[in-house]
This record gives structure tokens, sequence and C-alpha cells, in this order.
């Protein structure tokens, strides 16, 4: 028989019936509880992927879409441009381009890139063909010269018009054989111009510049800035393609269709354009909203087709940077402090 106070202490130690009942009710609620969590995030789970997967599905789809519309216009610019009908590859020709910038959210960059080439090789046939079919000048036979009369003041010599700029040695890509149709090259700190009617739908090339200030007011077809060393380009609305090609230390002002940037260094751009803008064999480039303003620029970019409303200034694609879960470290934003806003 237990002693008085041993039976105290196990009467103390030893838990009630109701208690035992209470926490086996308790651990029967948290259990399903946690099943239901479990099961929850399961589902949750499951039709993320679903969703995942219908993405893709719809994604595949809208790509070969495009390659298939992509590959028609293009087979349509090319019959234009070899029989001749210059004004309506034009056409064709800018409405590819459209066609590629609207598309280029749901295309692999592989296949942005692919398109970005064969619109650029396009525009450069398009140039040389328009150089190729400009009406040559007709034969006619010259007046001799007349010897001045004795005592006579000898006539002035006419002034020989300048000469387009000349591309350097080989071509950038996307850019034709024939000689640009204006631009500059070989300048050293001048202040150079053009206006409105000397750009309007105009290839512009500006080349080997250095510590050069360059205002393009008006609207061009397209521009090739290449080996430009601390210079200032500002541009009106391009229609179609600007090239940035081995320059360096350089302040650009680009509003286009599609911007693509090789072998460039240290360089700030304030850029509006309508597609995602590529960097390839770049360091150091940042990136702003377009800026600038002149009288008249609002003609201008009625007549180059773009859609002020529509700017991807700040998304990049780095064709040298292939990892997708860390920024390239080639290009970066100007912080809104550091922007300019006043360019005169």
């Amino acid at each position: 028989m237990a002693a008085p106070g041993e039976a105290a202490a196990a009467a103390v130690a030893a838990p009630s019936q109701p208690e035992v009942a209470a926490g086996s009710a308790a651990s029967a609620v948290v259990l399903p509880e946690r099943l239901q969590r479990r099961e929850a995030e399961r589902q949750q789970g499951v039709e993320r992927q679903r969703q995942k997967k219908e993405a893709q599905v719809v994604k595949e789809e809208q790509s070969e879409f495009f390659l298939a519309a992509f590959a028609r216009e293009r087979e349509a610019v090319e019959a234009l441009l070899a029989a001749g009908t210059l004004e309506e590859a034009a056409a064709r020709l800018q409405a590819l381009q459209k066609l590629l910038t609207g598309s280029v959210r749901f295309l692999a960059p592989y296949e942005v890139r692919q398109g970005q080439e064969t619109v650029a090789r396009l525009q450069g046939d398009l140039a040389a063909r328009r150089q190729q079919l400009q009406p040559k000048k007709k034969f006619a036979f010259r007046a001799l010269k007349k010897e001045a009369a004795p005592g006579s003041a000898p006539r002035p010599a006419e002034p020989t018009p300048p000469a387009p700029a000349a591309p350097g040695p080989g071509l950038a890509e996307g850019e034709s054989g024939g000689p640009p149709l204006c631009g500059f090259s070989g300048a050293q700190d001048e202040e150079l111009e053009l206006g409105p009617a000397e750009l309007l739908q105009r290839d512009v090339l500006l080349s080997e510049l250095r510590g050069c200030r360059v205002r393009l007011r008006g609207n061009p077809n397209t521009l090739r800035v290449r080996d430009c060393r601390g210079c200032t380009v500002l541009c009106g609305p391009v229609s179609t393609s600007v090239l940035v090609d081995g320059c360096s230390e350089c302040l650009l002002a680009l509003a286009c269709q599609q911007l693509r940037t090789h072998r460039t260094r240290d360089c700030r751009v304030y850029v509006q354009v309508t597609s995602r803008a590529v960097i390839e064999a770049c360091t150091q480039v940042s990136f702003a909203p377009y800026s600038w303003s002149y009288p008249g620029i609002e003609g201008d970019f009625e007549s180059s087709g773009l859609d002020r409303n529509s700017n991807n200034w700040n998304l990049v694609d780095d064709f040298d940077w292939l990892a997708t879960d860390k920024p390239s470290p080639n290009w970066s934003l100007i912080p809104e402090q550091e922007r300019i806003t006043c360019w005169d």
C-alpha cells in the first residue's frame, strides 16, 4: 500500500482524463491544418505549371506566326527591290520593321537578332538600289573654252561642290556599298549641323569625328555613327535604324525604331526606341530617356512614323551576357538626378 505522500505526488503528475482528451483534440486540429496548407501549396504549384505551359504554347504559336509573316514580307521586299519598285519596297520594309518591333516581347533573343540583321541588310540593299537607279547625267558637248581677251580679268573658277562623307575601311553591318548621301567624316573640334531639307528620309553617316558637336535637326531614314570619339551627337527622329559602332566617350541623343550598339565604350545614350536596344562587345554604356528638342521636332516625329508614347529606353539586350538571373555589367541606367535637361 502506497504512502499518503506518494499517492498525492502521483495524483499531481498524472494528467486527468479531460486534459488528455483536450490534447488529442488539439493535435487532431493541427494535423489537418498542415495537410490543408500542403495541399493548397501543391495546388498552387500545379496551377503555376499549367499557366506556364499554356503561356509557352501561346508564345510558340505567336513565334511561328511571326516567322511565317516575316518571311512573306521579306520575300515581297526582295522582289520589289529586284523589280526596281523602290517606293513600295521602302513602305513594305518599314512595315516589316514595325512587325519585328511589335513582336519582340515574345521572341527569343536569337530570333530578334536575326530579324534585326535581315532588316538592316534590306535597308542596305534599298540604299544601294537607289544609288544604282539614280538617273545618269546626260551626255553633252562642252563648248570650247574661249581665250580671254588681252587685258581682261580672268573668269573665276566654278566652286566645286562638297563631296559626301566617305566610309572608312570596311562596312559596318547594314551599310550599303555605295557612298552615303550625306554626313560628316574626319572633322575635329567642329560644330556640325544639318537641317530638315538635307535630312528628310536620307541615309546619314558620321565617321571618324573627334571632339565634335553634331546637330541633326530633321528626319533621316537611317543613321550610322562610326569610330567617333569625344563627340556629342544630337539627332531628330530616325524612321528606321541607328547603328553606333566603334565609338568612345560620346554623348548621343537618338530617337529611332531600332538601336544597335557595337564595339562601343564609355558612352551615354539618351534614346527613344520602339524595340529593345541591342549592345554587343560594349562596356560602360549608360541609357536615359530621349529629351533633346528643337523647333519643328513634332512634325519630324510625325513624318518618321515613330510613336512618341512608345519608348523602351530601359530595355536593353546584351548579346554578350547570357545569364538571366543577373543583370549585365556592360550597361546601366543614368540616375535621374544626373540626366541632362538643358542641351543648349
